[in-house]
């Protein structure tokens, strides 16, 4: 907790996956006080990803899974880093990137709850 899901329209290989996980880990960590070890992360590449009707050949959804809320200035922090990463490392305009955050009040893990 947090959850991070990349679901990217590019393909990227391995070393790029990993990578980016760990930028987005480590701004993640960052922005809401929360120890790496415990941030799990999802690459999904080669997503066809929609904006107004039309394919993006470079384009992301990002969503942030978290235990309890987050200031929306941490958040509006976190998504101007995440665009960053996106245009200076991949290509991705940041118009075609969304970021979605989601609250969770109940969240378990290894056989009991946080």
């Amino acid at each position: 907790m947090p959850y991070i899901e990349a679901k990217m329209s590019i393909k990227l290989d391995d070393r790029q996956k990993d990578d980016l996980q760990k930028k987005l880990t480590g701004a993640v960590s960052a922005a809401f006080g929360k120890p790496k070890a415990y941030i799990m992360a999802c690459i999904e590449d080669d997503k066809s990803l929609y904006m107004a009707e039309k394919r993006l050949e470079k384009g992301a959804y990002i969503a942030i899974r978290l235990l309890g809320s987050a200031p929306k200035s941490a958040c509006q922090g976190l998504t101007g880093e995440i665009c960053d990463i996106l245009q200076s490392d991949y290509g991705i305009d940041g118009a075609n990137v969304y970021v979605t955050y989601h609250p969770a009040d109940l969240w378990g893990w290894n056989g009991g709850m946080f």
